[in-house]
């Protein structure tokens, strides 16, 4: 059972959220909360001791207090405090936390690129009739839940619970 919600939960949640900030522009509260709420349960099963579950809940604070930093300057969304941080929690503090962050920086980064060279680009888009969510174009913010689920994809895989996960399979 726990197995199955390493597997599976992480994944699903960013890629919900990932779809729903590119369409709506918001990551609903509950992608987080059920992220954060099954690392708790999920963590004593998978063999994880009070002082690394600790650690891991020690990395979400610390990526929490820079996100709400970052949101107090009006520089990140509350959603995307809120799913990065719910997301740290899963990397602990170790180089998986790291790589994470460095994925979701880089594709950040594309991303904000590609957002505004479509916003400048909006009149030749929409006239092409192309399906582009019309709030990337209205929007004055970036939807950021996109890398931090491509970073979450890409960094899962060498995240701690993961790693113990296929270790039990072997």
């Amino acid at each position: 059972m726990a197995q199955a919600i390493i597997f599976v939960i992480v994944p699903l949640c960013l890629a919900i959220a990932a779809i729903c900030d590119l369409l709506t522009m918001t990551i609903p509260n509950r992608v987080p909360a059920i992220l954060l709420g099954a690392f708790v349960l999920v963590a004593p099963l998978a063999g994880l001791s009070l002082p690394v579950i600790g650690m891991h809940l020690a990395a979400g604070l610390i990526v929490f207090a820079v996100c709400f930093a970052l949101f107090a300057m009006n520089t990140m969304g509350g959603g995307d405090a809120k799913l990065l941080t719910a997301s740290a929690v899963w990397f602990g503090l170790n180089f998986s936390l790291i790589e994470f962050l460095v994925y979701v920086s880089f594709f950040g980064g594309v991303l904000t690129i590609l957002i505004l060279m479509l916003r400048g680009r909006e009149n030749t888009i929409l006239a092409s009739g192309l399906p582009v969510p019309h709030l990337l174009f209205t929007a004055k913010k970036i939807p950021y839940g996109i890398a931090i689920g491509l970073g979450g994809f890409l960094a899962y895989p060498s995240s701690p619970l993961m790693m113990a996960a296929l270790a039990r399979l072997h």
